[in-house]
Order: structure tokens, then sequence, then C-alpha cells
């Protein structure tokens, strides 16, 4: 099973971020894209958003000119469902929600053919249920992509209960050639990614709920002491926190409300007040104009203990004795220890 023709129209349902992103990934690949979104002018808007970021790539020396001009002229707003009849495959990114998806799912299903791949991008929903209102579910697949589309590598290739394999197949190999770095996985509550970035972000929100550090002291621990590129704070602010928020929710209720994956009180007063990151202008850190970014608390330099003492089981943590003795510290067991 080959990837899609690059020749055969592809549209992308929903133009909020993760749309716009999705768009301009088939579109550089070198498909004709066709827009469409519920509220109206909204479709077109995103096309220029696209077209804009079209230009920034030539300023950057990433496409030529006359590459940028095919993209336009590829990429059209669709001001009905109808106008995607003869798509090969289409791709939603509208909200959250399980009725919207197989809402629209449904009158996709009456527009176009058989043949058509259909296509969600949900991050945490199980594709299964999606899909379970299909008529032919077989051509029904989860394509996950990560934000911002363009950049990250990285697309979860999700196959729901009644999936045909070939169909999975089909989407994977596009997905590839389009550039991206695919990974099949099974339809289970958070597929791979997010089921195991929950507690990534649920351990960095609850030290700040006990108020043992603030946002941009956890940011920096988790940058320079555990290698992430980017802290919880500052990557949710990135996602928004709605979406964020939404996803913790789903994994939460998908896993029978398993204390791992319990929502964020913080979070949710976070999305109460409106500060969903930086397409808000605020969330844990203030992204307007002149706004200054704060720094973590630093304890100064102190000198090396003269010995540490082990008490206990220290589970995962039983790494750090070594690290503590490569360190030239000594180490001594405590009662309970060893």
């Amino acid at each position: 099973m080959t990837a899609l023709d690059l020749s055969s129209p592809v549209a992308v349902v929903g133009t909020g971020t993760m749309g716009q992103g999705i768009a301009q990934v088939a579109l550089v690949a070198g498909h004709p894209v066709r827009l469409y979104d519920a509220v109206d002018g909204r479709a077109r808007e995103a096309a220029d958003s696209i077209g804009a970021r079209l230009d920034r790539l030539v300023e950057k020396d990433r496409l030529t000119g006359a590459e940028r001009d095919a993209a336009r002229a590829r990429l059209t707003s669709a001001e009905s469902l109808d106008a995607l009849a003869d798509c090969v495959l289409v791709v939603e990114a509208v909200v959250e929600r399980l009725d919207v998806k197989q809402e629209l799912f449904r009158a996709l299903e009456d527009v176009v053919g058989d043949d058509c791949l259909l296509a969600t991008n949900t991050s945490s929903l199980s594709v299964t249920a999606v899909g379970g209102a299909l008529r032919v579910p077989g051509r029904f697949v989860g394509l996950h992509f990560f934000n911002p589309a363009p950049l990250l590598p990285l697309v979860e290739v999700v196959s729901g209960f009644a999936t045909d394999p070939a169909s999975a197949t089909r989407a994977y190999e596009t997905a590839r050639a389009w550039g991206k770095t695919p990974v099949t996985c099974a339809d289970t509550p958070g597929f791979v990614v997010n089921r195991v970035a929950r507690p990534f972000y649920a351990e960095a929100l609850a030290v700040h709920e006990l108020r043992a550090a603030d946002p941009a002291t956890i940011d920096a621990v988790l940058r320079e002491s555990g290698g992430f590129r980017m802290g919880a704070f500052e990557l949710t602010d990135l996602i928004g926190q709605d979406v964020n928020e939404s996803v913790t929710h789903s994994v939460w209720q998908a896993f029978f409300q398993d204390v791992r994956f319990t929502p964020s009180l913080a979070q949710r007063r976070l999305v109460e007040s409106g500060r969903l990151g930086r397409k808000s202008g605020q969330g844990w850190y203030d992204y307007r104009d002149g706004a200054e970014r704060p720094g973590p608390h630093t304890a100064p330099p102190a000198e090396a203990p003269a010995y540490v003492v082990v008490e206990g089981d220290l589970g995962p943590a039983a790494e750090l004795v070594g690290l503590i003795r490569e360190a030239g510290v000594e180490v001594r067991a405590g009662d309970g220890y060893g």
C-alpha cells in the first residue's frame, strides 16, 4: 500500500492552530488542499495565515518563491462540505468533543467517496468511538499531529477497533511521504505521547499547587536538570491551557479517574480566567508587549556536604546514590537502608 498521490486533493476541516499546521504540511508536500470551517469566513482567514507563513519560509530560504506561489495556487477555502467531495483524505481538527466529531464525520460520509480516507487529529478521544458513527468505519483512522505541526516530526497513526489495516498503512505511508515520522499506535487513552506526558504536567502542577516552587523555577529545573527543551508551564502555555486541560480530563476519565492523571485545580482556575497561554497573551507567563519574563529562584553556590545519609527504599531515586559518590560525597547507610 502506497502513499496518496500528491496530485490528489486533501481537505482539512477545522482551521485553528492545528488545522492550519496540518494543511501547511500537506500543501508543502505537494497536495491541493481545501480548508473548511463551520464558522463563516474562518477558512479564508486561515488560508491567508498559511500564505503569510509560506512567505516567512521564503524569507528563511526554506522555500523558493516559485514553490510558494505554486503552493498558494493549490490552497483554497471551501464554503461547504460539498466542496470536499473529490478529496482522497479529509483530516478533522475540530473541538475535542465526541458528539461534534461524530456529527461531522457522518456529514462527511454523505459527501465523499467510500475510498476517501477519513482521519481525526484527536489527541485523547477514542478513535473507535469517533469512527463508531460511520457507515464505513474501516476507512477511518487517527492521524495525531503535534503542535506546531509543520515543525514537529512525530505523527501518531491510530487504528480503531474497526480500522482496516490497509487504511492505517496508507495513512502511515502518506504521513511519511509528507516528511513526518509516523508511529503506529493502539487505540488506548492518550495513545503514546499524551499518556506519557500526563505525569510530566501533573507532577509539575502538583509542586506548584503545594507552593514548593513557582512556575519559572520548576521549568528551570526541568530544563537544566531534566534535560527537557521546555518546562511543563512553558509547554502548556504553548499548547494552550484549555487544550492541555481538556486532554488531561479526557485521559483521566478514560482511565476511570486514575489518580495518576488527576487534573489540576490551578490549571482549571487559569482556564476560567481566560489566561490560555501564548494565544491569549497570558498564561503562566505574560506574553504581552513589554512584559518581563520572571526568572527562577536559584540558590547560591554552596559547599558540598561532608556526607549524605540514605534512609529507606529509594526506588527509582536509587540511581542518585551512585551520582552522589561520583561527586566525591560520602554516602552513609541509615538504619532503614540496604
